[in-house]
């Protein structure tokens, strides 16, 4: 989309809240003696990796976390300065660039370490490395079995300097849950192993839930992600201001009859005389199409629904008698202090998480916008 043209729609974010956000839960972290990584992969959650991850250093951070070396390196590129770790790449990935970028690297597997020590090589510097172990989420992360093996390799090779031990937890989204006290007992066995060695490693388990449910989780590291966005991950009260609006504005007004059908398919029908408003943003644009007919704006300082299917492009709102001005802001999604849809109502509309409706929201038609960069 060019830059000289306004935004069909646009996603806008604000630093403010995410500086709050990381503020509050470096606070939790630092009471229990540990630092904060804000995790910022998948372009900060939709949210702008380099401007996520500038405010969140600004607002405490020490650590930032990307989910792939590229990743990583296009925070360099950025100029973040700041400890960057990376976690899952490709096996076809060459490490070297991001070692010679000073950015700390995971292994799951002795081959992932032997690739990395050959990438150190050849960047002719040591390798920064967290070595990963499965707790029970089984995903990433090395199996118990295979632990001891790992960890003796790592401890051996001299071109790795072990620099943490880390694991991710499954259910920690639901305080109590068995499964959490589990892993935290593996994990303690792997870190065990570890010190055996003869290594001294960081250890870091906790997500954003654990870092507010969980302080006797939170070790040395604790790794924030969606709370820092502004989405609860845990169903206490937190002081969590969401940081992404989606709005776009009315295009066009017109009235249809009583029995008028609107949109394919012709699933709504007017069943009065309404108004209806055009609004230029659709499923190409991050609005799922399976919210058609569940989903209602912000438009005029009040809830309206959204009328028939939404389609690639546009969809249509039915303003009853009102009739709202051409260029009238149209908020599909906000922080829901107006009283306006919620990233979060839309998840649970859908049976998903908010985790996927705000890293939707990187879309080539979508402009973002960035407020409050003084506030906190």
């Amino acid at each position: 989309m060019s830059v000289d043209q306004p935004a069909r729609a646009e996603v806008v974010i604000d630093l403010g809240a995410i500086r709050h956000n990381l503020g509050l839960l470096a606070a939790r972290a630092a009471r229990s003696g540990a630092q904060t990584m804000a995790v910022v992969k998948a372009d900060g959650y939709g949210h702008g990796a380099a401007r996520v991850a500038a405010a969140a250093v600004d607002a405490g951070a020490s650590w930032l976390g990307a989910c792939s070396s590229a990743e990583a390196l296009d925070l360099r590129r950025a100029g973040i300065t700041a400890r960057l770790f990376s976690w899952l790449d490709t096996p076809d990935v060459d490490f070297a660039p991001a070692i010679a970028e000073d950015v700390d690297l995971s292994a799951s597997s002795a081959g992932e370490l032997a690739r990395i020590a050959d990438a150190a090589r050849r960047a002719g510097r040591r390798a920064r490395v967290h070595l990963k172990i499965d707790t029970g989420l089984s995903r990433n992360g090395c199996p118990p079995y295979a632990w001891p093996e790992l960890v003796h390799r790592a401890a051996a090779e001299p071109g790795v300097e072990v620099v943490a031990v880390w694991s991710h937890l499954a259910c920690a989204d639901e305080p109590g849950h068995p499964s959490i006290d589990e892993q935290a007992r593996r994990f303690a066995d792997a870190h065990a192993v570890a010190r055996a060695a003869g290594l001294d490693p960081l250890r870091h388990l906790a997500n954003s839930a654990a870092t507010l449910t969980r302080p006797d989780l939170h070790f040395d590291l604790v790794r924030p992600g969606i709370a820092m966005y502004g989405l609860n991950p845990v169903p206490q009260r937190e002081d969590l201001r969401p940081a992404m609006t989606l709005r776009s504005s009315v295009v066009l007004t017109k009235r249809i009859d009583a029995g008028e059908s609107v949109s394919y398919g012709h699933t709504w029908t007017a069943e009065r005389d309404t108004t209806l408003a055009l609004v230029p943003v659709g499923y190409a644009d991050g609005v799922p199409r399976t919210l058609s007919g569940r989903m209602s704006v912000w438009l005029g300082g009040k809830r309206r629904p959204v009328a028939g299917r939404v389609c690639m492009d546009q969809l249509a709102v039915d303003c009853g008698d009102d009739e709202p001005a051409v260029g009238s802001e149209v908020v599909l999604f906000g922080p829901g202090t107006r009283g306006e849809p919620t990233a979060r109502e839309w998840a649970d509309t859908l049976g998903t998480i908010d985790y996927e409706i705000v890293t939707g929201m990187y879309r080539p038609r979508v402009r973002r916008r960035y407020v409050g960069e003084g506030e906190r």
